[in-house]
This record gives structure tokens, C-alpha cells and sequence, in this order.
């Protein structure tokens, strides 16, 4: 397994809802924001569908809150959602298009992505919100250094990332050492409580260590105790 490359000052984390980047991408932005970096966090969705029991109009400005301070742990102060309906976000030309346009206006090296696989690992279906945003933004990074894919975001200039890195994957490419970063990790996924408690009676501390450690392990092939580990794509300049 291969170090990422790291040889690159603006990134940004795209997503389907609030709490997706800490479940196993944390750690990493951490590490790179430390290393001056410009992280930058763009979410399909305010996850207002995520609380069993909260309407979606209180949930999602809630879910907003606890996200923007969550990568404010991590060293990210912008924080963009895009408005699509949690748990209905669609594979669509208009997704591709508003995600073109997010890439178009932060102008990224780096796109980091979540598993947009049918699954986790062998039996565990995924969401089909990450499907779609995953899939979509990975076709979008092409589509925002063509000028005549989507001619109505001709007010922004073209962009082309070098790279896609997909976290949550069962066998990836390429890790990063996030040894010195787990604790921030496991703060910032903690920043989720009203997300969390909803989803277990354990203590949200202790469930976001154990998430933290679930997916910050050791690596095989990659000389480190703590990793997080991603599929690379690379795209042409």
C-alpha cells in the first residue's frame, strides 16, 4: 500500500450528509490541515432525515451546527451544503452539474470521496445517497474542466483536480499515517452528540472511539498504527 500523495495545498471533502466525513475521514483532514493545507468540506445534504423522532426542519439546522463544528475541530471553517433531500439525493445530471459548479468555485487538487460502492464489505448494503454522490462527483470532477458540459456555469471558471481519493473503502490503494491525529478524530465525530445519542445508548464518546478505531487501523502494507486508507483516481491536467 502506497503513501497518498501529498504534494498539493487545496482539497475538498464531498459527501452525502453531516457526520459521513468523521466516519473515516477526520483523522486525515486533520493531519493535512496541520500540515497548512486548505480543507474544505461540500455536502449534497443538511441530513434532516437522519433523527429517528426530530422533524426535518429541526433536524437539519441542527445537523448543520454539529457538522461546521465538528470540521472546526479538525482545522475547516468552510463548510458548504448543497440543498439536496436527505435520503432521496439522486444520481442526477442537476447533482453533477451542482457539484461541477462546488469544484468550479473552491478549485480543489485533491477531491476526497466516500465509498460510493454497493457495499461496505461482503453482506453490508450501502446507502444510496453515498451511491449517488459519490458516482456523481467523480463524473462532475470531469465535468468541471469541460466548458461546454453544463454551458449555464460559464460564469465559473474550468477547473481540473489531479486526484479523487476514496475513503471507506474495503481494499484501497493508498494510506495516510494518521497516528498523531486519532484523538482530534475521535473529538470531532464526538462534535455529532444529538446524531449520535439517537443512534445508540452507549455514550457518544465511546462510540465515536469505536468507530474511530474501526476505521483508523492498522493498514496491511503500510507502515503505520493508525492509517486511513483510499482508493486513488487520478484525472489529467
Amino acid at each position: 500500500m502506497e503513501q497518498l500523495p501529498e504534494d498539493w495545498q487545496r482539497g475538498i471533502v464531498i459527501v452525502a450528509h453531516p457526520d459521513d466525513i468523521e466516519y473515516g475521514a477526520a483523522a486525515a483532514v486533520a493531519r493535512w490541515t496541520r500540515q497548512g493545507k486548505d480543507i474544505r468540506y461540500v455536502l449534497a445534504s443538511s441530513g434532516e432525515a437522519g433523527i429517528a423522532g426530530l422533524p426535518p426542519a429541526e433536524s437539519g439546522p441542527l445537523r448543520e451546527a454539529e457538522e461546521r463544528a465538528s470540521a472546526k475541530i479538525v482545522g475547516v471553517t468552510e463548510v458548504e451544503f448543497l440543498g439536496h433531500p436527505d435520503g432521496r439525493i439522486v444520481e442526477s445530471l442537476d447533482l453533477r452539474r451542482d457539484l461541477a459548479a462546488a469544484i468550479r468555485r473552491h478549485r480543489p487538487e485533491m477531491v476526497v470521496l466516500f465509498n460510493f460502492g454497493d457495499g461496505w464489505a461482503r453482506g453490508y448494503a450501502n446507502s444510496a445517497d453515498h451511491r449517488a454522490v459519490g458516482r456523481a462527483a467523480l463524473d462532475a470532477i470531469s465535468d468541471a474542466g469541460n466548458e461546454w458540459i453544463f454551458p449555464e456555469l460559464a460564469e465559473l471558471p474550468i477547473w481540473s483536480p489531479r486526484w479523487a481519493a476514496v475513503y471507506g473503502v474495503m481494499d484501497g490503494s493508498h494510506a495516510v499515517d494518521v497516528t498523531d491525529t486519532i484523538e482530534v478524530a475521535v473529538e470531532s465525530l464526538a462534535a455529532h452528540h444529538r446524531y449520535l445519542e439517537a443512534l445508540s445508548p452507549e455514550p457518544v464518546v465511546e462510540q465515536a472511539r469505536a468507530v474511530i478505531d474501526m476505521s483508523s487501523g492498522p493498514k496491511e502494507g503500510f507502515p503505520a498504527d493508525h492509517a486511513v486508507s483510499f482508493e486513488l483516481f487520478y484525472f489529467a491536467q
